[in-house]
């Protein structure tokens, strides 16, 4: 076994764009691989729900042309997790359709391997049934129902179906949804080197030059891993890492920044040191790694919430805002007494009408501890119903209420709101929601993936 392995994160999201320049420094320190993640629940449930992906087709080919060139031109291998944003089969396909275009354009041939994620309906119910699906912390419940009326499922895969793409050959790999850690450490775990020191290595470098002290833009990260530390350097030359910055990252998505939990196990970085070793590069040691007493793959599920339509307006009445809570209250309350006037009783179990305040406690909601309001502030009206006929017809009660509705002080007719679109009222079209955060125990850790090879 060699006694180091060089690694390349291109950037933090696939789209999200690196500089060339920077992707030719890095290649010349003569990585392994080159790796990328494509997706996160970040953005929300509507990406896996509707099958749209974050970035555009075009950002998504720019970036993947640079590594499949780079790649085949070194003779390594590129990988990229969680395609399409959600990894959904269709988000994973559509990545396919560009690598091939890229392939056929540029005259590249490569064995490619697809590794496909979402889950079969009725292989979920017969685990539940079997009692081996669990939920996480703050889980919905689930039942087979809602297995039934997801729109997509999702598993997050670990290290295993990449490491059974590369030991096939696959020169390129992508995969649907995927720890996005898994990424970076398949191949150094397949070539032998300390779990530890790999995972760490992982959980730094899966959002490219985030780790660096101020991240102007996203760019490329670079590794040396060795089997008790690594080493972590921006190959952009305007970026700098530090122990703070770098240790910072551990705390990225996390809810600890000592466990990191995976499906094969639980890095552990109480004892980790974080060393500079120049005015650019830190090393980092001291991680421990437990394995898994039993190995489970995250479920992502969603399922459609319904239809909206929202307006987006403003206040600064200033008589208006020193009451703003009971304006609103009472804003609802007619709003919902005419929908009802109009529509029937029946319908008030058919929408859900939602307000937020931008400029008072919309960020943390009931956590937020300054408690002044500006000189004015937006609202955002969201109505939720069945149809987006339903959900726009309603909104257009609301709106209508809300840009005239009164306080005790005005007399006759106001204008209380100011809305900066005409019509107010802008169809959001199917809005999804999260319905699953439970873990599966598979019988192997291949069982809940497809993998497919093609030689392009």
């Amino acid at each position: 076994m060699a006694s180091e392995i060089r690694i390349l994160s291109a950037t933090g999201v696939l789209g999200s764009g690196f500089r060339e320049e920077t992707l030719k420094r890095a290649m010349a320190r003569e990585p392994a691989f080159i790796g990328a993640d494509s997706g996160s629940t970040d953005p929300g449930p509507h990406y896996l729900g509707s099958g749209d992906t974050l970035f555009s087709d075009s950002a998504l080919k720019r970036d993947l042309r640079l590594m499949l060139l780079a790649g085949r031109a070194a003779k390594i291998p590129v990988i990229v997790g969680s395609c399409g944003t959600g990894g959904s089969d269709s988000q994973l396909e559509g990545h396919a359709r560009i690598v091939r275009e890229i392939a056929r354009e540029e005259k590249l041939s490569f064995k490619l391997a697809t590794i496909a994620s979402e889950q079969d309906k009725g292989y979920l119910k017969r685990k539940l049934r079997e009692g081996r699906i669990t939920p996480l912390a703050n889980a919905p419940e689930i039942s087979e129902a809602v297995i039934d009326r997801s729109a997509h499922i999702v598993g997050m895969c670990g290290t295993e179906p990449y490491v059974e793409a590369l030991a096939n050959g696959a020169d390129v790999i992508l995969a649907g949804r995927s720890s996005d850690t898994s990424i970076f450490a398949a191949l150094p775990v397949m070539r032998g080197f300390n779990p530890a020191t790999v995972w760490h290595m992982a959980k730094i470098l899966e959002c490219g030059a985030a780790c660096v002290v101020l991240r102007k833009y996203p760019d490329c990260m670079f590794a040396t891993v060795t089997d008790d530390h690594f080493v972590v350097e921006p190959p952009n030359p305007d970026y700098v890492c530090d122990p703070v910055s770098v240790a910072s990252h551990n705390l990225y998505e996390n809810s600890t920044p000592y466990e990191l939990v995976e499906p094969s196990g639980v890095l552990n970085t109480v004892n980790a040191k974080y060393e500079a070793v120049s005015d650019r590069a830190v090393r980092v040691s001291g991680s421990t790694f437990k394995k898994a007493e039993r190995y489970t793959i995250k479920l992502e599920g969603v399922e459609l919430a319904g239809y909206q339509s929202i307006i987006v307006g403003s206040v600064r009445d200033p008589i208006i805002l020193r009451q703003l809570d009971s304006w609103l209250a009472g804003l609802v309350k007619t709003s919902k007494d005419r929908i009802r006037a109009v529509f029937g009783t029946d319908i008030e179990k058919q929408y859900r009408l939602d307000v937020r305040v931008f400029g008072k406690n919309s960020a943390m909601g009931p956590l937020e501890p300054e408690t002044a309001i500006g000189h004015e502030v937006g609202l955002l009206f969201q109505m939720t119903a069945p149809t987006q006929e339903l959900a726009t017809s309603l909104m257009k009660s609301v709106g209508h209420m809300a840009v005239h509705y009164p306080v005790p002080e005005w007399s006759g007719l106001i204008t209380s709101i100011a809305f900066p679109f005409s019509p107010p009222e802008i169809a959001r079209g199917a809005s999804y929601r999260f319905n699953m955060n439970h873990v599966v125990e598979p019988a192997n850790p291949l069982e809940m993936f497809r993998i497919n090879y093609e030689k392009l």
